[in-house]
C-alpha cells in the first residue's frame, strides 16, 4: 500500500501563528524594559536593606516574565504570565521562606538582617562630658513652613541654630529678650506656640541643627536639646562597632549573630545569620525540647482521631436514624446542622461558659449527679478534663458534616443489596459490619482522611478554649497539655513573651513531614479498603 504524504493545512497553520508586527513588537519591548527597571530597582532596595530571599524571588519572577514574552514558543503562557507571577510570589515564596528561616536564628533578639542593625546602632546617641544641654524655642521660617531653627538658651551665650548653621543674636538681627532669654522676634522668622511645636516635634526630632562640630538635636525631652554625638560607629575593615563612648570593640560574631566583646558582652538587637541544622538539631536531640514535643505530638494524633472517630460515628448514626421516614425528620434533620453553621468563634465562647467548672450549666449538673464540691470537674484545670472538653467541642462542631455526607453515601448503596442480605439471613449488625460500612468508607474514605488533617491542625479550638493550658511544668520552653503542635508552634513563634521564629520554622517543616507520611498510610489503607470491597 503506498504511504499517503499529508501535506499540513496552511490555513490551520497560519491560523496557529499570531502575526507580529514592528510596532507591536517595540511595544512589547518598551513594556519589558519599564518592567525590568522597576524590578531591578525594587530588587537593588530589598539587596541594600538585606532581604535577599524575596530579592531573589522577584528577580526570577523576571527572568520568567521576558523569557514568556521573548520566546516565541512561550508566547501561550502570556495570558497565564500575571497568575503565574502572584502564584510564585503568594505561594510559593512564603513555603520557601520558611524553609530558608528553619535554617537562620530569626526571631524577637534577632529580627533584622546585619545592615539594618548596624543602622539602628549608629542611630543611637550619647551627650559627651563636654557637651551641654540646652532649653530650645522653635521658630519657622516664615518664607518657607518647612524650615525649623531653635533659639538655644544655656551655654555661654545664647545663640540662634538652622540646619547646618549658628548665628549669634546680633548676628539674627534678634529683638529684645525676654526673662527666659528668647527673643520676641528674629527677622523672617516667626517663633511656634507649644501645640505647634508638639505637632511639628517628629520632624524637629530627627533634624539637627547648628555646624556640624557642634550640632545641636533634641534629647526626647520637651524643651531640652543636646550636642549629642554617634555612640556607635561601624569599622567595616574590623567589622565591629565601636562605642565611642566607652571606648569599647563589639565584633560581629557569625555564630550567634550578635556584636559581641571578648568578654562576652552583647549589643542588643543582634542580626540574623545562618544557624544550619541546629533547630532540627534542638527538635531532633535535645531532650528538654523533645520531651514536651513527644506528648504535644501524642495527644495532637490522638485528639484528630479520636475527633474523626466519634464525629463520624454519631454523624453515621444520626444518619442511619433518620434515614427512615419518621415524624418531623426534616425539623429535627435543621436543628442537628446548626452546630455546623454556627461559627466557630461563638461556639466555643458558648462552650466556655458551658464548661465553666463555677457557673457552668455541665459541671453543676455533674456536681448534683456525683455529689462534688463546686469546681469540679476542672475542665480548664486538669490536663486529662481539658482535653475530654476539647474533643466533646470538636465533635459537637463535626458531627453535622459527617452526618450530611453519610446520609448521601448511604442513598446511594443499592437496595437490592439488602434484600439479598435478608434472604442470606444476614441480621442488622451482620449487614452493618459486612456491608453498609466498608461501602460506605470506600466512598467518604477520602473525607475521612481530609478531616484528619483538618483536626490536626485545629488551631481554633485549642487556642480559643484554653489556649493549650494548663501548663507543663519543667519544659525548657512554654507548652500546654492540650497543647497540638500547630498551637505550640504559634507560641513559640508569637506568644508567651517569644520570638523563636526560626525554631517554629523548623518545626513547621517537621509538622508537614509527618502530615505526609500519614496522608500516604492513610492513602494506602484506603486502597485496600477498596481493594477489599472490590
Amino acid at each position: 500500500m503506498a504511504a499517503i504524504d499529508v501535506q499540513p493545512d496552511k490555513g490551520q497553520s497560519s491560523r496557529r501563528e499570531r502575526p507580529t508586527t514592528v510596532t507591536g513588537s517595540l511595544l512589547r519591548i518598551l513594556g519589558l524594559l519599564i518592567f525590568d527597571a522597576f524590578a531591578l530597582f525594587f530588587i537593588y532596595l530589598l539587596l541594600s536593606d538585606g532581604y535577599w530571599p524575596l530579592a531573589g524571588i522577584i528577580g526570577f519572577i523576571t527572568l520568567v516574565m521576558n523569557y514568556i514574552f521573548l520566546a516565541p514558543s512561550a508566547y501561550p503562557m502570556r495570558w497565564m504570565s500575571p497568575g503565574l507571577a502572584f502564584m510564585l510570589l503568594i505561594s510559593v515564596y512564603p513555603i520557601l521562606f520558611t524553609i530558608y528561616i528553619s535554617f537562620t536564628n530569626f526571631g524577637a533578639s534577632n529580627l533584622l538582617p546585619k545592615v539594618q542593625v548596624i543602622e539602628v546602632l549608629e542611630q543611637r546617641t550619647f551627650l559627651p562630658e563636654a557637651g551641654a544641654t540646652l532649653a530650645y524655642t522653635v521658630f519657622v521660617n516664615e518664607a518657607n513652613p518647612n524650615e525649623f531653627g531653635l533659639w538655644l538658651v544655656g551655654g555661654e551665650e545664647p545663640f540662634f541654630a538652622t540646619p547646618g548653621s549658628e548665628f549669634t543674636a546680633e548676628e539674627i538681627g534678634a529683638g529684645a529678650l525676654d526673662a527666659d532669654g528668647v527673643p520676641a522676634s528674629i527677622p523672617g522668622w516667626r517663633p511656634l506656640t507649644r501645640a505647634e511645636t508638639v505637632r511639628n516635634i517628629s520632624v524637629i526630632s530627627a533634624t539637627t541643627f547648628g555646624a556640624e562640630e557642634t550640632a545641636v538635636s533634641l534629647t526626647g525631652r520637651l524643651g531640652e536639646a543636646a550636642q549629642l554625638q554617634p555612640r556607635f560607629v561601624f569599622d567595616e575593615e574590623q567589622d565591629a562597632m565601636i562605642d565611642m563612648r566607652d571606648d569599647v570593640t563589639y565584633f560581629a560574631d557569625a555564630a550567634t549573630g550578635f556584636f559581641t566583646t571578648a568578654d562576652g558582652q552583647r549589643l542588643s538587637p543582634g542580626y540574623q545569620v545562618n544557624i544550619g541544622l541546629q533547630n532540627y538539631q534542638r527538635f531532633l536531640t535535645d531532650p528538654s525540647f523533645r520531651g514536651p514535643l513527644l506528648r504535644i505530638f501524642a495527644w495532637n494524633v490522638t485528639f484528630a482521631l479520636l475527633s474523626v472517630l466519634f464525629s463520624f460515628a454519631l454523624g453515621l448514626m444520626i444518619a442511619i436514624v433518620f434515614g427512615r421516614t419518621m415524624p418531623g425528620q426534616r425539623i429535627i434533620k435543621s436543628l442537628l446542622i446548626i452546630p455546623f453553621a454556627v461559627p466557630q468563634v461563638i461556639t466555643l465562647l458558648v462552650w466556655r461558659g458551658i464548661l465553666n467548672p463555677l457557673e457552668g450549666v455541665v459541671p453543676n449538673m455533674l456536681q448534683s449527679i456525683f455529689n462534688q464540691p463546686v469546681g469540679w470537674p476542672p475542665f480548664f484545670a486538669d490536663p486529662t478534663w481539658v482535653k475530654v472538653a476539647l474533643i466533646l467541642i470538636n465533635v459537637w462542631l463535626a458531627y453535622p458534616y459527617f452526618m450530611l455526607i453519610s446520609s448521601g453515601a448511604l442513598q446511594a448503596i443499592p437496595t437490592d443489596m439488602y434484600e439479598a442480605a435478608d434472604i442470606d439471613g444476614a441480621g442488622a449488625w451482620e449487614q452493618f459490619r459486612s456491608l453498609t460500612l466498608p461501602l460506605l468508607l470506600v466512598a467518604v474514605g477520602p473525607l475521612l482522611i481530609s478531616s484528619f488533617t483538618v483536626n490536626f491542625n485545629s488551631f481554633n479550638v485549642i487556642y480559643l478554649f484554653n489556649s493549650g493550658g494548663p501548663p507543663m511544668v519543667g519544659t525548657a520552653l512554654p507548652a500546654g497539655h492540650s497543647d497540638i503542635l500547630i498551637s505550640y508552634v504559634y507560641n513559640l513563634a508569637f506568644g508567651r513573651g517569644l520570638a523563636l521564629y526560626g525554631y517554629a520554622s523548623a518545626i513547621t517543616i517537621m509538622i508537614f513531614f509527618m502530615m505526609v507520611v500519614v496522608t500516604i498510610f492513610q492513602h494506602r489503607r484506603m486502597a485496600t479498603w477498596e481493594e477489599t470491597t472490590n
